[in-house]
């Protein structure tokens, strides 16, 4: 066939041409896709989390980084983690710049991200195994079990676990602790992106689209029904009796850092709101309590070197007529302790406990030279560091057995473990929140503490300085919650228990395991790496 110049010029006409700079644009607009969707994906776990109740979309989150780093090179799979660490952290995390500017906020989030973005290499790694789902869910639960213990005593705010108050997985609590059930929301939302994937797909043919195929329905199936089995261990029945404990919240004279420079007011206020609810005791209006429970910083003024402070508590103690437990700021030997002090109304102090897991940068400033350096506010601002207690705290309260977990140490599983194993029949948190004024902060917090419930069994009380305190039962429902910069008591017959749950007894064994599970893959992966290059080399 002959093609004639005309014949040519009107095929060129027919044809659409594009500019070179159009494709240019065209394929780097299609190279950003993967990294929005990584940080959407991100976000899309952070409103997963309280005080939102949309528990079930960490499966969607899970599925679309799944599908993001799904056969990715280790340095793009970097940038992609790094990417949704962000958009997880940096929303989840913005409590923490409320009173002192996005510095420090920032800094944080820029931290915990580098532990994402090595998770997102990992999971990329074994993306191309069989049944990748489950090797890279545990590469997660890995990663959180390496930010909960690095860089100084570990961050794990934030644990996928913690955003499960309100869903279906949370009995799985009860068997092996937050480990297993972030690892079975993250394997479920990576088997729903499996089973996209193949819905979608057609290429792959016989055994091994069988295989896939029903490692991907298990990812999903397995973790529901696991919760299912579970619920037969969360129980909110007494097993030991039942106590009334009475929960204080005082509130602040105002919100902030400089709260604090108000410290009789503070106690001066649960003091107060202590005197009011013995007057309702005695005038029939509510029940008298067994204890009574005040939060952390309740006493910012130590009552062992201050008589007036004490006298304030030992009035309070009286009128109500039965123990407190009072949190303090109490200097020992030179050294800063954030302690609660059980306080009997007819002996005073007879028992501490003393904060062990403290806060960095809040109760004590590491590299504080360093710090000083950078910027002298700071330093200013945490002038002692405190100091750790080495016992777990367990106090005898009308012979109630109440376990201390002070604010901070909920987040961590071995905190609130030890004090169950000490005998704790119940748990109380005594937390101070106006430092973060009206923040989704109390909210993730108070469903950490639902979370420990469940793990454990236990009735867990949440008294807080200015919101919001709360009573929750061994199965995880809230039953009674104040608002926020009120002053309020809640009064309640709560049971005891004292049975182990497979999670108490088991502690950190399910994390290891996961651990174990997420190294395996990971040699597998590079393993086949290895023996696929040194293949093509031949």
């Amino acid at each position: 066939m002959t093609v004639t110049a005309t014949s040519v010029g009107e095929s060129d006409q027919l044809e659409p041409r594009i500019a070179p700079g159009a494709r240019t644009w065209a394929r780097r607009l299609v190279r950003l896709v993967p990294a929005a969707a990584a940080a959407l994906s991100g976000l899309l776990l952070y409103v997963s989390f309280p005080p939102r109740t949309l528990w079930w979309l960490a499966l969607p989150a899970f599925a679309v980084f799944g599908w993001v780093l799904r056969g990715r090179g280790w340095r793009a799979a970097l940038g992609l983690g790094y990417l949704f660490g962000l958009g997880f952290l940096l929303p989840l995390l913005v409590w923490t710049g409320v009173e002192v500017g996005p510095g420090p906020w920032l800094a944080l989030v820029a931290i915990e991200a580098l532990f994402v973005a090595l998770v997102g290499a990992g999971v990329a790694a074994v993306s191309k195994l069989p049944g990748w789902p489950v090797w890279a869910a545990a590469v997660w639960i890995a990663g959180e079990a390496a930010r909960a213990r690095a860089p100084f005593n570990g961050f794990p705010w934030g644990k996928v676990a913690f955003g499960q108050a309100d869903g279906v997985f949370l009995p799985l609590a009860a068997v092996g602790g937050t480990p297993l059930l972030g690892f079975a929301v993250v394997l479920c939302g990576f088997g729903l992106y499996e089973v996209v994937r193949l819905g979608l797909e057609r290429r792959a043919t016989g055994v091994v689209r069988h295989t896939a195929a029903a490692v991907a329905v298990l990812s999903m199936g397995v973790p529901v029904l696991g919760a299912v089995a579970a619920r037969a261990l969360v129980s909110d029945k007494a097993e030991d009796s039942s106590v009334t404990v009475a929960v204080v919240q005082g509130n602040v004279p105002r919100a902030g850092l400089d709260f604090n420079s108000q410290r009789r007011a503070v106690l001066d206020y649960h003091a107060r709101e202590t005197e009011r609810l013995a007057a309702e005791v005695k005038a029939g209006k509510v029940a008298r309590p067994d204890f009574v429970l005040w939060p952390e910083n309740s006493s910012d003024i130590d009552p062992f070197a201050n008589p007036d402070a004490r006298a304030v508590i030992d009035a309070a103690a009286t009128s109500i007529g039965v123990p407190i437990s009072v949190g303090g700021v109490v200097e020992r030997d030179g050294k800063l302790y954030n302690e609660q002090i059980l306080w009997d109304p007819a002996k005073g102090p007879v028992d501490t406990y003393d904060k062990r897991q403290i806060q960095p940068f809040g109760e004590y400033l590491p590299l504080r030279s360093l710090i000083g350096a950078i910027n002298e506010n700071w330093t200013a601002m945490v002038r002692q560091d405190f100091s750790r207690g080495t016992e777990p705290g367990v106090f005898t309260m009308d012979g109630a057995k109440v376990g201390l977990v002070t604010c901070y140490e909920a987040a961590f599983d071995w905190t609130v473990r030890s004090e169950v194993t000490d005998g704790a029949q119940m748990i109380s948190v005594p937390s101070n929140n106006a430092t973060f004024d009206r923040s989704e902060m109390t909210y993730q917090q108070l469903a950490m503490s639902r979370v420990r419930a469940v793990e454990h069994s236990r009735t867990v009380t949440v008294p807080v300085t200015s919101g919001v305190s709360a009573i929750i039962m061994p199965d995880g429902r809230i039953t009674q919650k104040t608002g926020m910069f009120v002053a309020d008591s809640l009064v309640q017959k709560v049971p005891l228990r004292s049975s182990q749950t497979p999670a108490t007894r088991l502690g950190i064994l399910p994390e290891i395991a996961l651990v174990l599970v997420a190294a395996g893959g990971l040699g597998w992966a590079v393993g086949a790496g290895l023996r696929g290059r040194r293949a093509g080399d031949v």
